[in-house]
């Protein structure tokens, strides 16, 4: 069971702050990559799958309603980056740089596959960040709308989590070991 104290809260509190700052700075880059989920993905290794999906979900409705009704949908691929990430730091995953990589492209590859019939059915394909010009490429080669959304997706997604993964695994190892195993996933994450 995941331990809901002061300092898992505080983590989630700091994990939506980490989302905000690193979502809106390559949002104002039109990056094709989104590197939004830093926050959720630490979360979810150090204190749990609960406390990670819970991050990703605050963090998508607190910017969707301060900021834009887009994010809001996208909630539930927050949610999912955020259990993935508890399953892999509670199963020793970010112990090794080529495990840390693995997880990082599963989860890219699971938040693509979520995130497609979001983007599709909501938004047309069109969502307004640096995507976008992946999906018009696609469009421009003769794919459909529901092939160049999952073709967006599939390139993105993996290469967007493969480095905010090892962007976590540069963090946790530059924390004091102390620090991190007074979180709830702390002894599994560091050796």
């Amino acid at each position: 069971m995941t331990r809901f104290d002061s300092r898992t809260l505080a983590l989630m509190v700091v994990g939506v702050v980490i989302n905000f700052v690193g979502g809106k700075l390559i949002a104002a880059l039109k990056l094709p990559l989104y590197l939004d989920s830093i926050g959720t993905v630490l979360t979810g290794v150090l204190a749990g799958p609960i406390p990670g999906a819970l991050t990703g979900v605050i963090n998508n409705v607190l910017l969707g309603v301060l900021d834009s009704p887009t994010w809001i949908p996208f909630a539930l691929t927050a949610a999912a980056i955020g259990l993935l990430a508890g399953y892999f730091g509670a199963n020793g995953w970010m112990k090794s740089p080529a495990r840390v990589a693995l997880a990082g492209l599963i989860t890219g590859v699971v938040a693509a596959l979520i995130s497609a019939p979001i983007a599709t059915i909501v938004f047309g394909g069109v969502t307004g960040g640096g995507t976008d010009a992946l999906v018009a490429f696609f469009r421009s080669t003769g794919l459909g709308l529901w092939q160049s959304v999952i073709g967006q997706g599939i390139v993105s997604d993996p290469l967007d989590k493969l480095i905010t993964y090892l962007i976590v695994f540069a963090i946790v190892r530059a924390l004091p070991r102390q620090q991190v195993l007074q979180f709830p996933q702390g002894d599994k994450v560091v050796d």
